[in-house]
């Protein structure tokens, strides 16, 4: 959870001649921390100042999260307990506000507005149209269809350190998958042009930035979009003549400055050899992955609406580490999906095993409202979710040790983070391992280290 929350003089609207201050609470993933950032930029155009002391808000935003149950309830508690005074303005925005737009409206009335994916671009506005009381009936803010896009000159309200940053290259998602409502809440896929992502990145490289993590639903979409309206749906993408992410990465491996990119949110349909080829040519692009397969047991593939195959899938993993050198791959799995069984199950275990992932995260099946799977049969009890993910991460954790230790005497690049803090080429930020440097190092600078041990995940290093 990333916050930053809001204004002065508790209990008082600010007066004429103060600057009214803003503050956020934003809740989920990276691409909805994005959009905080561009409401709190808009916000800063239109004269607020943003503040972390949640105490002086005049207007404070919960950006929430609504992807699954946990997430749901974090942000309807966040809700309930963001107001710290009574003449303090509350909004809702994210993905919890666009999915239950009338709902939320009804149940919670000490909400002042409700403000959709479509109507972050002119969220400095809409606080204003609040303090002043002319805010429209709360779900009136909020388009039914997502559409919006940001670009290059977007305004953002950077929330992360100064040497790591989210750019998102693209929005929404085409996938069909049966567990997920996010094309539902955020739309189609529609990706940003090169020529925005690029003049995005020159200018955070340019302000110092050393890190940039490429978001969207699927990054390995990119472009996509465009050439089909360009040479009609289903037809191979030709990256010589039309927007794709090898393009869009060799096109900032040619920005000057040190810096690396990172992949993240990758799709396992999308990829080609070409692309693996640009993450291997292209020195300024982390050897990482990010690819959630989910499972790999073909019933469970198909029940999902996967579009692969378990062919397809370890085809491929050979292929990224034959091709990668290096490379480190990151993956999640959902235990407990409707109609999973223990041969299911045992097949997905004897996976990890084998194949051995550099970073793996696991998901316990969550029901939800308005997907496929929810209406399916066969749904799990918690008590065999809850047995699944522990035996998952229990023989991952053995996994991470023991890849972990192999690290030892090897020299790293590493960002630091803190003062004796630091993430490898093979860590991203929040969800991944740490380097434990044994003395101080530069925050926000690259350096080398030598690995002298590991805790388990992190390693442990000295800088040389």
């Amino acid at each position: 959870m990333n916050s930053v929350a809001a204004h002065e003089e508790a209990g008082l609207t600010p007066p004429a001649n103060r600057q009214p201050k803003v503050g956020m609470i934003s809740l989920g993933c990276a691409k909805n921390l994005v959009d905080a950032e561009i409401m709190l930029g808009g916000a800063a155009l239109k004269g607020f100042e943003i503040t972390a002391d949640a105490d002086e808000a005049d207007v404070i935003v919960v950006n929430t999260c609504g992807f699954i149950d946990s997430a749901k309830q974090e942000s309807i508690d966040a809700i309930l307990e963001a107001r710290r005074h009574p003449d303090q303005k509350l909004i809702v925005s994210g993905c919890l506000a666009q999915r239950y737009r009338e709902e939320l409206a009804r149940e919670l009335p000490e909400v002042d507005a409700f403000i959709g994916l479509d109507q972050i671009a002119t969220a400095g506005e809409i606080f204003h149209e609040v303090l002043a009381k002319k805010s429209p009936a709360p779900f009136s803010l909020i388009s039914r269809r997502s559409e919006y896009i940001p670009d290059y000159d977007t305004p953002r309200f950077r929330l992360t350190p100064t040497h790591s940053t989210y750019v998102k290259i693209a929005e929404g998602c085409n996938h069909p998958c049966s567990f997920c409502v996010i094309p539902q809440m955020r739309g189609r896929h529609r990706s940003r042009t090169i020529d925005s992502v690029a003049k995005e990145v020159r200018r955070l490289v340019a302000e110092g930035v050393k890190e940039i993590n490429l978001i969207s639903q699927d990054t390995t979409y990119f472009g996509m979009d465009q050439w089909e309206q360009k040479a009609g749906p289903r037809q191979p993408v030709d990256s010589a003549r039309g927007p794709s992410l090898v393009r869009l990465l060799d096109e900032l491996g040619e920005i000057e400055g040190e810096f690396w990119v990172r992949l993240l949110y990758t799709h396992p349909a999308h990829w080609s050899d070409e692309l693996i080829a640009a993450i291997a040519r292209n020195p300024k692009v982390a050897r990482y992955v990010d690819m959630p397969l989910q499972h790999i047991h073909t019933d469970m593939l198909a029940t999902m609406r996967r579009e692969t195959s378990r062919e397809h899938i370890e085809g491929l993993i050979d292929r990224l580490r034959a091709g990668i050198p290096g490379l480190a791959i990151r993956t999640t799995f959902i235990v407990g999906f409707p109609g999973e069984t223990e041969e299911h199950f045992a097949s997905l275990m004897e996976f990890i095993e084998r194949v051995r992932f550099e970073r793996l995260g696991i998901f316990k099946y969550s029901q939800e409202e308005g997907s496929r799977a929810a209406k399916m049969e066969g749904q799990l009890p918690e008590k065999i979710k809850n047995r699944r993910y522990r035996e998952a991460m229990k023989l991952q954790q053995r996994i991470a040790s023991e890849l972990a230790d192999a690290q030892r005497g090897k020299t790293l690049r590493v960002l630091v983070e803190q003062p004796r803090i630091a993430r490898s080429e093979s860590d991203a930020p929040d969800v991944d391992c740490r380097v434990i440097l044994t003395r101080n190092a530069p925050v926000g600078e690259f350096v080398n280290v030598r690995v002298t041990g590991s805790q388990v995940y992190d390693l442990q290093a000295e800088p040389v």
